[in-house]
């Protein structure tokens, strides 16, 4: 008797026989999906332990890939919190460079009017009885004279090496 010739209200050997046709069938599928390429086995057994250990690795696999994305979150979570702290450091370090900033332009401001050296009495060295006029600069530093586009400091750090 062949399936085809078999209908539902048949005996129960043909029922039977067609629950193993289908069962069969899965089998081959089955082998066809473990081993796409193959010929499919016939060996019920041999089946079922290949799709045991396909199982067993496609679990262990997926338990890796938890662990690498748990620990990937981890990460991520680590880089943020660190992201948080740099830009905390930048606004700082931006604000503390703005005051800075303002400082060293408070003291280039030249003075709206420097006497002339010569304008400032010179300091007198006594020699016996008289007073002898030293001639100096005043008490101010050179090069506040200066205008900043004539003092060139970029080449210092070889003119002037720093002393350690």
């Amino acid at each position: 008797m062949r399936s085809g010739s078999c209908s539902a209200s048949d005996s129960k050997a043909c029922r039977e026989k067609m629950r193993r046709d289908r069962l069969n069938g899965r089998f081959q599928e089955l082998s066809s999906i473990l081993e796409p390429g193959r010929t499919p086995k016939l060996d019920k057994s041999v089946i079922l332990s290949d799709a045991v250990r396909t199982v067993t690795q496609l679990r262990d696999e997926a338990q890796k890939l938890k662990e690498s994305c748990d620990s990937l979150h981890e990460k991520i979570s680590e880089l943020k919190a660190e992201k948080i702290e740099l830009r905390d450091e930048k606004l700082k370090l931006k604000a503390e460079k703005e005051k800075l900033e303002q400082q060293v332009k408070a003291l280039s401001v030249q003075p709206a009017f420097l006497p002339h050296p010569s304008a400032i009495p010179a300091p007198a060295q006594v020699v016996g009885s008289k007073m002898v006029p030293v001639i100096s600069y005043p008490r101010v530093s050179m090069w506040s004279f200066m205008p900043p586009t004539a003092v060139d400091t970029s080449q210092d750090h070889f003119l002037r090496p720093p002393v350690a």
